[in-house]
């Protein structure tokens, strides 16, 4: 089981990139890039499409982020996850993480949980 990622907008482009090249079986979108939310989308709106296309939800966002999640679930709505990037690790520490766990996930493993980097 392989987990898709969508990068919020203000991750990184180079997460996108070195997580396709150090796994390019995975699915790596990013805000912003076709098919995806537009840049701009409003947090609600991403969780509704990270739900509706069975995507991870990759951030930096701790505080607003959490709230807008307790919203989501209170509607009767889910989503497959959301990792909150650890701002103590390097990129490459991060992407490491985000390798393991999307190769070692089961099936809704982090539904409707924030997670931040690393696990424990």
């Amino acid at each position: 089981m392989s987990l898709n990622y969508l990068l919020d907008e203000n991750v990184d482009r180079l997460y996108q990139i070195e997580l396709m090249r150090r796994e390019p079986s995975l699915v790596v979108w990013r805000v912003g890039d076709p098919g995806a939310p537009t840049r701009s989308t409003l947090d609600p709106e991403i969780l509704l499409w990270c739900e509706e296309y069975d995507f991870v939800l990759v951030t930096n966002n701790r505080t607003s982020m959490p709230p807008h999640l307790i919203d989501h679930i209170n509607q009767g709505r889910h989503i497959p996850g959301i990792f909150i990037l650890n701002p103590n690790l390097s990129i490459g520490g991060n992407i490491d993480e985000l390798i393991l766990i999307a190769l070692a996930s089961e099936e809704d493993e982090y539904q409707d949980r924030i997670v931040n980097l690393p696990l424990p």
